[in-house]
Protein backbone atom coordinates (compact mmCIF):
# COMPACT_ATOMS: atom_id res chain seq x y z
CA UNK A 1 0.00 0.00 0.00
CA UNK A 2 1.36 3.23 -0.96
CA UNK A 3 0.98 6.59 0.75
CA UNK A 4 -1.64 7.72 -1.75
CA UNK A 5 -3.80 4.70 -1.07
CA UNK A 6 -3.60 5.28 2.71
CA UNK A 7 -4.51 8.91 2.20
CA UNK A 8 -7.45 7.88 0.02
CA UNK A 9 -8.66 5.44 2.69
CA UNK A 10 -8.36 8.15 5.36
CA UNK A 11 -10.29 10.61 3.21
CA UNK A 12 -12.95 7.95 2.54
CA UNK A 13 -13.27 7.17 6.28
CA UNK A 14 -13.40 10.90 7.08
CA UNK A 15 -16.16 11.38 4.48
CA UNK A 16 -18.06 8.35 5.84
CA UNK A 17 -17.90 9.76 9.40
CA UNK A 18 -18.90 13.20 8.16
CA UNK A 19 -21.85 11.81 6.18
CA UNK A 20 -23.02 9.74 9.17
CA UNK A 21 -22.86 12.81 11.47
CA UNK A 22 -24.80 14.79 8.89
CA UNK A 23 -27.34 11.97 8.56
CA UNK A 24 -27.84 11.86 12.36
CA UNK A 25 -28.16 15.66 12.52
CA UNK A 26 -30.68 15.65 9.66
CA UNK A 27 -32.66 12.84 11.32
CA UNK A 28 -32.84 14.80 14.58
CA UNK A 29 -33.76 17.96 12.71
CA UNK A 30 -36.55 16.12 10.93
CA UNK A 31 -37.78 14.75 14.28
CA UNK A 32 -37.74 18.28 15.78
CA UNK A 33 -39.64 19.65 12.79
CA UNK A 34 -42.27 16.89 13.13
CA UNK A 35 -42.69 17.68 16.86
CA UNK A 36 -42.94 21.39 16.09
CA UNK A 37 -45.53 20.73 13.39
CA UNK A 38 -47.55 18.60 15.82
CA UNK A 39 -47.31 21.30 18.51
CA UNK A 40 -48.45 24.03 16.12
CA UNK A 41 -51.35 21.86 14.97
CA UNK A 42 -52.40 21.22 18.59
CA UNK A 43 -52.16 24.90 19.48
CA UNK A 44 -54.18 25.78 16.41
CA UNK A 45 -56.81 23.19 17.29
CA UNK A 46 -57.12 24.62 20.81
CA UNK A 47 -56.72 28.30 19.90
CA UNK A 48 -59.50 28.42 17.34
CA UNK A 49 -62.26 27.45 19.84
CA UNK A 50 -60.73 29.76 22.46
CA UNK A 51 -60.76 32.64 20.02
CA UNK A 52 -64.36 31.85 19.12
CA UNK A 53 -65.29 31.84 22.82
CA UNK A 54 -63.41 35.09 23.41
CA UNK A 55 -65.15 36.68 20.46
CA UNK A 56 -68.51 35.53 21.81
CA UNK A 57 -67.68 36.91 25.26
CA UNK A 58 -66.69 40.26 23.76
CA UNK A 59 -69.94 40.42 21.78
CA UNK A 60 -71.93 39.59 24.92
CA UNK A 61 -70.07 42.23 26.90
CA UNK A 62 -70.76 44.77 24.17
CA UNK A 63 -74.47 43.92 24.30
CA UNK A 64 -74.49 44.31 28.09
CA UNK A 65 -72.65 47.62 27.85
CA UNK A 66 -75.24 48.89 25.38
CA UNK A 67 -78.01 47.84 27.78
CA UNK A 68 -76.31 49.54 30.72
CA UNK A 69 -75.84 52.65 28.60
CA UNK A 70 -79.54 52.65 27.76
CA UNK A 71 -80.44 52.18 31.43
CA UNK A 72 -78.07 54.98 32.47
CA UNK A 73 -79.59 57.37 29.95
CA UNK A 74 -83.08 56.44 31.18
CA UNK A 75 -82.03 57.04 34.78
CA UNK A 76 -80.57 60.38 33.79
CA UNK A 77 -83.84 61.32 32.09
CA UNK A 78 -85.87 60.23 35.14
CA UNK A 79 -83.56 62.23 37.42
CA UNK A 80 -83.97 65.27 35.20
CA UNK A 81 -87.76 64.85 35.22
CA UNK A 82 -87.80 64.41 39.02
CA UNK A 83 -85.71 67.55 39.44
CA UNK A 84 -88.04 69.51 37.16
CA UNK A 85 -91.08 68.15 39.03
CA UNK A 86 -89.53 69.05 42.38
CA UNK A 87 -88.81 72.57 41.17
CA UNK A 88 -92.34 72.91 39.83
CA UNK A 89 -93.91 71.65 43.06
CA UNK A 90 -91.68 73.89 45.15
CA UNK A 91 -92.52 76.96 43.08
CA UNK A 92 -96.23 76.11 42.87
CA UNK A 93 -96.90 75.13 46.47
CA UNK A 94 -93.89 76.61 48.26
CA UNK A 95 -94.87 80.27 48.16
CA UNK A 96 -98.54 79.76 49.06
CA UNK A 97 -97.65 77.27 51.81
CA UNK A 98 -95.24 79.75 53.36
CA UNK A 99 -97.93 82.41 53.21
CA UNK A 100 -100.51 80.07 54.79
CA UNK A 101 -98.04 79.11 57.52
CA UNK A 102 -97.25 82.78 58.18
CA UNK A 103 -100.96 83.59 58.28
CA UNK A 104 -101.59 80.73 60.72
CA UNK A 105 -98.71 81.89 62.89
CA UNK A 106 -100.08 85.43 62.88
CA UNK A 107 -103.57 84.20 63.81
CA UNK A 108 -102.14 82.12 66.67
CA UNK A 109 -100.12 85.07 67.90
CA UNK A 110 -103.15 87.32 67.72
CA UNK A 111 -105.36 84.83 69.55
CA UNK A 112 -102.74 84.15 72.23
CA UNK A 113 -102.14 87.92 72.58
CA UNK A 114 -105.83 88.45 73.21
CA UNK A 115 -105.76 85.84 75.95
CA UNK A 116 -102.74 87.56 77.52
CA UNK A 117 -104.58 90.90 77.44
CA UNK A 118 -107.40 89.41 79.50
CA UNK A 119 -104.94 87.86 81.91
CA UNK A 120 -102.95 91.13 82.10
CA UNK A 121 -105.49 92.40 84.63
CA UNK A 122 -104.23 89.81 87.08
CA UNK A 123 -100.45 90.16 87.03
CA UNK A 124 -98.30 87.08 87.16
CA UNK A 125 -95.53 88.84 89.14
CA UNK A 126 -95.78 90.68 92.37
CA UNK A 127 -93.81 93.89 92.62
CA UNK A 128 -93.06 95.27 96.03
CA UNK A 129 -92.35 98.96 95.87
CA UNK A 130 -89.52 100.22 98.07
CA UNK A 131 -88.04 96.84 98.97
CA UNK A 132 -84.93 95.27 97.53
CA UNK A 133 -85.24 91.71 96.38
CA UNK A 134 -82.32 89.54 97.60
CA UNK A 135 -79.82 88.73 94.89
CA UNK A 136 -80.65 91.81 92.82
CA UNK A 137 -78.32 94.82 92.66
CA UNK A 138 -79.31 98.38 92.93
CA UNK A 139 -78.35 100.83 90.25
CA UNK A 140 -75.20 102.82 91.02
CA UNK A 141 -73.44 100.14 93.05
CA UNK A 142 -70.30 98.44 91.80
CA UNK A 143 -69.91 94.78 91.31
CA UNK A 144 -68.89 92.65 94.19
CA UNK A 145 -70.71 94.64 96.86
CA UNK A 146 -73.86 93.22 98.34
CA UNK A 147 -76.73 94.79 100.39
Amino acid sequence: MSGGEVAGILVAVFWAILVSFLAVALARLAQTLRATTRLVADVTDQAVPLLADASSAVRSAQTQIERVDAIASDVQEVTSNASALSTTVASTFGGPLVKVAAFGYGVRRAVSGRKEDTSARTPGRTVIVGRAVPGMRRAGRTRGKKD
